[in-house]
């Protein structure tokens, strides 16, 4: 007899549809794309509509030939891959390969029985807008990257290549290093008083200086700090205002794709492209045992929506009224970001009664970490918003005026859930009872010198939010821009903060120069918009791809004239090769610099650089040194490997545990601070906060 069939991207997927759907349905995965264009040409003609030559992928022969065998036996066929443009493209690429006359569309933004119930009473046929916007993408990256790799490799180095997207993400970082080396440090000083009441000398508080005359007040240099001091000696300090008003703090809105990649970089120290790997199998399912079996635990992990379906808002409210009590209930509504597609929900928990702490025992790690932050920020989304009592109290002292502002919380709102570290600290201090008019001791006035510092060079968390405020890319392309731009070479990363390689900062000169609408922000995010429109079903795509193609053939024919040969000089050192004896050079590869011998490729020798740390082995004795894995991520081992195997990816420093003598490590915690912890016993006290490189 003649089963109904359903055809996913995922195994993973397709082993989770499996056990909870009946068994009258047969599911296969195609393991994700079964065609695409060739690798070794261009594959798209451009002299007739661009129009596209797809190939059947490498290896899929048998995949297609196991589909192919399903089809014939199966009553109807539910193409239900990923809910996006990618996921409608492979639709089409399986119906055109397994020639299907009437497949049917479904979509499952969260695997579980009755979504996927719901989704098979309610198919449709596949939306070529959205597969034409698939395929305009596909084809634009395609033409960018084949047209301009050639001139790169003839006029800097062979192997480079340059991506649509890519290319602006390089410039973003290129830019912001520019910024940096430009910066020129400015002096500026702050004072702040010591002050205590009659009434509560017990009590001190700080007041910072904020005007002179009634005129905000700004020190440049030491000598004006000194005169201020000095026209302070003797002066009578007194309360001249006290404003005490209710502030509230509304919850942050459930996770997109963007805003759940800061997060768990920020929070977790997650890598972007570990955390959608970490995303996708929460999606996919997970076997949790028992009655419930296999089931996705949360929602499609690719969205820039932060709307929730009215079951899940009915849920919450059902959640938080029981677990917290009604004054904890909020039930916000999210504006949707300007410019968002909103084909989906935010990122949600499947069930809010899926506690983190059920899963404690099921989850791995990772996938407990950051299944807990998701649930904790749907959670706290809709909940209440915290309630502060501040108090800004206004002092003066002459012709001079401090400011003390204190913060007590009253109602914690969605702060019993989550914690979004936005209230400052500072604000947070309590103040004693006060009155109007009331004289104060003051018990010291401390000057401060500072310097305005550069701005931050990215960290993965800030460049994919820089992407999306800018528009540039969307949800499904973000993790691939950060893996992709230091895949090449062109970006590197110093504790967890992006810098820009010679080479490239060289091919982002280039570009700049020979193809600036290609690295230009706005005419980027112009071309997402009409990918947007495309997929509305508003824009023809191959009217795009010729106002597009038109431009760029015009510069890439300048280009191969005026496009210089760019010559990256080695960097000498004053090592011999020990192979050949010629002299070893200092080389930039794709996971940062190495040591080579200036006879290559005669000359194969290479040698890693090596950063020692001063800290020493705790197995060997041996010396401690900075290395880089073959995926470019920093750890430190023995200089003694292969001999003596220890590594740590944290830092080892000099210092021993005063409890133990064991070894002591450097951990980055949350607000760039380095934590010293004991290597072998976290409880001794070797903690100390220092401000991180």
């Amino acid at each position: 007899m003649k089963k109904p069939l359903i055809i996913v991207e995922s195994p993973t997927k397709a082993r989770t549809i499996k056990k909870f759907l009946p068994a009258r349905y047969a599911v296969k995965a195609s393991v994700g794309h079964v065609r695409d264009l060739p690798k070794s040409t261009l594959g798209v003609d451009v002299q007739h509509d661009f129009a596209p030559k797809y190939l059947t992928i490498k290896g899929k022969g048998d995949v297609i030939k196991e589909l192919r065998g399903a089809v014939k036996t199966a009553s109807d066929v539910y193409l239900a891959t990923d809910p996006d443009r990618e996921g409608e493209a492979i639709a089409w690429h399986l119906a055109e390969l397994l020639k299907l006359p009437r497949p049917k569309r479904i979509e499952l933004h969260e695997i579980t029985k009755e979504a996927a119930l719901a989704a098979l009473k309610h198919p449709h046929v596949i939306d070529m807008h959205r597969v034409n916007a698939q395929q305009a993408r596909r084809i634009l990256d395609r033409l960018v990257g084949y047209k301009i790799s050639p001139l790169l490799w003839s006029k800097v180095r062979s192997g480079l290549s340059a991506g649509r997207v890519q290319s602006v993400a390089v410039k973003l970082i290129v830019d912001r290093e520019r910024e940096i080396e430009a910066f020129v440090p400015r002096e500026y000083w702050t004072i702040a008083a010591l002050l205590a009441s009659a009434e509560h000398p017990e009590t001190p508080f700080s007041a910072d200086l904020i005007s002179r005359g009634g005129e905000k007040i700004e020190i440049a240099t030491g000598a004006q700090a000194e005169a201020v001091l000095q026209a302070l000696q003797g002066a009578k300090y007194s309360i001249s205002s006290i404003k005490r008003r209710e502030v509230r703090r509304n919850p942050p809105a459930p996770f997109t794709t963007s805003t759940l990649q800061q997060e768990a970089s920020r929070r977790l120290k997650m890598r972007v492209r570990r955390a959608m790997q970490v995303a996708q199998a929460l999606y996919e399912g997970v076997d949790l045992g028992g009655s419930e079996g296999t089931v996705g635990l949360i929602t499609y992990m690719r969205t820039d929506s932060t709307r929730i379906s009215d079951q899940a808002r009915a849920s919450a409210r059902e959640y938080i009224n029981g677990e917290y009590g009604e004054p904890y209930h909020g039930g916000r509504l999210y504006r949707v970001r300007e410019g968002a597609q909103d084909a989906h929900e935010a990122i949600r928990p499947t069930s809010i009664f899926r506690t983190p702490e059920r899963l404690a025992g099921v989850l791995r790690r990772d996938d407990l970490r950051l299944y807990t932050l998701i649930w904790e920020r749907f959670v706290a989304s809709q909940m209440s918003p915290a309630v502060f009592d501040q108090t800004v109290v206004d002092v003066a002292a002459g012709e001079y005026g401090f400011r003390a502002t204190g913060t007590v919380m009253r109602f914690p709102g969605f702060t019993r859930v989550y914690e979004d570290g936005k209230e400052d600290d500072k604000n947070r201090v309590r103040l004693p009872e006060l009155t109007e008019n009331e004289s104060l001791e003051c018990r010291k006035v401390e000057p401060k010198q500072h310097f305005t510092e550069p701005p931050p060079r990215f960290t993965e968390a800030a460049l994919v939010k820089a992407l999306e405020d800018n528009g540039i890319g969307r949800p499904s392309t973000y993790s691939t821009i950060v893996e992709t731009i230091q895949a090449r070479g062109y970006v590197t990363q110093q504790e967890r903060r992006f810098m820009p390689t010679p080479i490239g900062i060289a091919v982002n000169d280039l570009l700049v120069e020979h193809f600036p609408k290609i690295v230009n922000l706005d005419f980027t995010a112009q071309m997402e918009g009409d990918l947007d429109r495309i997929a509305d079903g508003h824009e023809d795509w191959i009217g795009l791809l010729r106002r597009f193609y038109g431009p760029f053939e015009s510069e890439l024919e300048e280009a191969e004239k005026k496009l210089p040969r760019l010559e990256l000089r080695d960097e000498p050192t004053d090592e011999i090769c020990p192979t050949c004896g010629r002299p070893m050079v200092i080389k930039h590869g794709r996971f940062g610099k190495f040591i080579s011998c200036s006879g290559y490729p005669e000359c194969k020798t290479t040698k890693p650089i090596v950063k020692e740390t001063g800290a020493r082995c705790p197995k060997c004795d041996g010396a401690i040194v900075e290395r880089r894995s073959k995926k470019g991520r920093i750890f430190y081992g023995c200089s003694n490997y292969p001999k003596c195997d220890f590594i740590s990816w944290d830092a080892v420093v000099p210092e021993r545990c005063p409890v133990c003598g064991s070894h002591v490590l450097a951990k980055s915690r949350r607000g760039g601070n380095v934590v010293l912890q004991c290597a072998a016993d976290r409880t001794h006290d070797v903690t100390r906060i220092a401000a991180s490189g």
